[in-house]
């Protein structure tokens, strides 16, 4: 209620002070009155102020070596004057004048003492930028002020301040404490935000949202939208206005932050185009309203080269505008599930993103030109704010089993919200007993790895890089195969294509060979029986003429052991050398093929003295003959006038006989050893007779001209034959002889 009596006087020192000399300060004030002390301020107490009096007031500063005295303040003692701040701050709305607060308040100290101005300043609520209301409107001595020109439906914080009237006397007093008071609602000013966001439906449709922000100047709370909608389907049908009324829901009518609401969601054919006027309402009335156009047949130009920056925490846009005017611009920025967007005047071509935007979160960045309300074709932009490190790396695995060199390695991009900047580059590492690491770039989701060793255990992760560092991905392990995939078929099928190619060309070539095959592995023998020998000789008939029966009664038969073999025939040498000379005589006669027709398989006992050992000693060469039949009359030394009826055959096969014909060959030749059982080609007697048959048939004529045909030498000498075997049907039929010779033909 009144001024103090005690003045504050504060002072700077001047100079270099030290402990060691210190220096005391006297303020000194009109009327005498001083104090000292080594401080640089002093409170002096005057006991009474001195109203509407001058006081000089100044300070002496003295120590060992001198003193300095400072200036004089020589003023009215008001100037001195600080009184406290306005009490009782109080701001009044008033609804009649919804741009504009009364501001009430009372002086803290009466006129008589000081005569007082007063300073007022405001600002919305949670903003620090202060409007300070002219000295000229509030220099004098008042209680109230009327605030003007603000915004309807917006808080404000006021605050006063007063001093002493004179100018350039007296301090501001401190500001009084805080006042706040909201102006009343009027009706929204400006138009509401209108967008909208756009996702595909499924083929030729897709599906558009409508959303909304309140008016920048909303004035006041929105309680609902009104919306009109017209879908155009093509050139001839404009459709029909829809009308919508879209009401929200406001729990606190108190708030202030922006919110967006969901208008509408319309399905859309890629053909079809639609118009969608909005206008915000609060409880005083309507705003403009504001035309959005979504045509899709309309191909409206992009803004060119776009680019989008960070600097100092904002991000910052930059574009060509395109070569038509643009009747404004709308800036989107998404991350994740949030949408916004600000609208930029036509004329810019740059602007800073005034959301509230948060460090290592990536914002897909557009900008849309419209024109007229018609949306342009948008141009797209990533962006982060600040970077930082991955929070996490990626999950490496394979694809497929592992080869024996090489494994494929895929893995997924991690989530946006782990990446906290831009990919620069994955480090894909693995190692056995030394660690390799290859680096691929950052739209890399797959890697081969080559020249592994097989059968090998491999580790391997993958680092995730961006420009402010790096995270190590998880571990994964595998083995490479010891043999490639299909490698062991492979050889199974190569081996088993060749072997069936081996053996498809064998039987091919068993096939166009089997001639030369069969005469090699399966010779064919022929039949001695079919042989056509008789046609070689000129001197024979080809067919035999029949023998006469009983040619063969008058042969006798001796029993010879094989001891007794060698005696018997050197007994009988010296009767018979006419019987020699014809033999050998026959067969140099011959004349088939340098052998004789008659010549034995086995020599006589006469050519050799080997005797049962013979047959151990044949020779690899066997030939064949067939005897057709006997010759009718004597072959003698000289050439017989009678015509030979004797056909011989002979084959000149030299290979062995099968078991079944040798066999057969044998039963043949026993047949006709118990015929003829084993008997010399002649018969001694004691008196040297000889013996004819009654019809005049001379045994030994025909003994000699047969020679040796049943003369071999067997070792079986136990055998005797009956003399009736000797039928004429036997006699009549050929026999053949199969017998192996040592030497072969013998010569001529």
């Amino acid at each position: 209620t009144q001024i103090s009596p005690s003045i504050s006087c504060q002072w700077e020192a001047v100079g270099p002070q030290t402990e060691a000399v210190p220096t005391n300060y006297t303020l000194f004030v009109k009327k005498g009155a001083s104090k000292q002390g080594p401080t640089n301020s002093i409170q002096v107490d005057l006991e009474l102020f001195p109203h509407f009096d001058s006081l000089d007031i100044w300070v002496v500063a003295q120590n060992d070596l001198g003193k300095e005295e400072s200036e004089h303040l020589i003023k009215y003692a008001q100037h001195f004057v600080k009184t406290n701040p306005p009490s009782d701050v109080e701001v009044i709305s008033e609804a009649a004048f919804p741009t504009s607060l009364v501001v009430n308040w009372s002086h803290p100290i009466i006129k008589v003492y000081v005569d007082l101005i007063y300073q007022i300043r405001f600002c919305q609520l949670r903003s620090h930028i202060w409007t300070y209301v002219p000295l000229e409107d509030t220099s004098r001595y008042i209680e109230s002020f009327r605030l003007q020109n603000l915004q309807p439906y917006t808080d404000y914080v006021t605050q006063v301040r007063c001093k002493y009237s004179v100018k350039d006397y007296g301090y501001w007093s401190d500001w009084s404490k805080n006042a706040t008071k909201r102006t009343p609602e009027d009706k929204p000013k400006s138009k509401p935000d209108l967008w909208k966001i756009t996702t595909e439906g499924g083929i030729n449709k897709r599906q558009i949202e409508f959303i909304c922000k309140d008016p920048e100047l909303s004035n006041g709370i929105i309680r609902r939208f009104n919306i009109k909608i017209r879908i155009k389907k093509d050139k001839s049908k404009n459709g029909s206005w829809e009308s919508i009324q879209v009401n929200r829901s406001v729990p606190d009518f108190n708030r202030i932050q922006e919110e967006i609401t969901r208008l509408k969601k319309i399905d859309l054919a890629d053909e079809q185009s639609v118009y969608v006027i909005v206008t915000a309402i609060n409880s005083v009335g309507a705003s403009p309203w504001r035309l959005l156009i979504f045509d899709p047949k309309r191909n409206e130009p992009p803004v060119e080269k776009m680019e989008v920056r960070s600097h100092k925490g904002q991000l910052w846009l930059e574009w060509k505008p395109p070569n038509r005017t643009v009747s404004e611009y709308v800036v989107e920025w998404v991350s994740g599930g949030e949408i916004d967007w600000q609208r930029e005047n036509g004329n810019t071509n740059g602007t800073v993103i005034k959301g509230d935007i948060k460090p290592f979160v990536c914002y897909n960045v557009s900008v849309y030109p419209i024109y007229s309300g018609r949306i342009g074709k948008p141009v797209h932009q990533q962006a982060y704010v600040e970077q930082g490190a991955p929070l996490q790396g990626p999950t490496v695995n394979l694809s497929g089993d592992p080869g024996r060199n090489s494994a494929v390695l895929v893995w997924e991009e991690i989530p946006l919200t782990a990446r906290r900047g831009f990919i620069t580059n994955y480090t894909i590492h693995w190692k056995n007993a030394t660690g390799i690491f290859k680096t691929v770039p950052a739209n890399t989701t797959s890697y081969t790895l080559t020249s592994l060793s097989h059968n090998t255990k491999y580790d391997i992760w993958i680092n995730v890089s961006t420009v402010a560092g790096s995270y190590k991905g998880p571990n994964h392990s595998f083995t490479t195969l010891k043999y490639a995939p299909g490698e062991i078929e492979a050889i199974v099928v190569g081996a088993s294509l060749g072997f069936l190619f081996i053996v498809l060309m064998t039987m091919l070539l068993c096939f166009y060979k089997k001639d030369v095959i069969k005469e090699n592995f399966w010779p064919q023998i022929p039949n001695p029986g079919e042989s056509t020998i008789g046609n070689w000789s000129p001197d024979y008939p080809l067919k035999a003429e029949a023998p006469r029966e009983n040619c063969l009664s008058g042969i006798s038969v001796l029993n010879v052991d094989m001891c007794d073999a060698k005696c018997v025939f050197d007994e009988d040498k010296a009767s018979l050398p006419l019987k020699k000379d014809k033999y050998l005589s026959e067969e140099h006669s011959s004349g088939i093929g340098g052998s004789s027709c008659m010549s034995s398989p086995r020599q006589s006992v006469s050519d050799s003295d080997e005797g049962g050992d013979m047959a151990d000693t044949t020779a690899s060469t066997i030939q064949y003959s067939s005897v057709v039949a006997a010759s009718s009359g004597y072959k003698g030394q000289n050439p017989s006038s009678l015509p030979q009826q004797s056909i011989f055959s002979r084959s000149e096969s030299t290979q062995p006989l099968l078991d079944c014909e040798e066999n057969q060959d044998t039963l043949v030749q026993e047949a006709s050893r118990q015929c003829f059982q084993r008997q010399p080609c002649f018969t001694p007697n004691a008196g040297n007779e000889s013996t004819t048959n009654g019809d005049g048939f001379n045994p030994l004529e025909m003994e000699q001209q047969e020679v040796l045909d049943f003369c071999p030498l067997e070792e079986d000498t136990e055998q005797t034959a009956p003399t009736e075997c000797q039928s004429d049907e036997w006699i009549s039929a050929p026999v053949s002889s199969y017998m192996p010779q040592l030497g072969g033909y013998r010569p001529q």
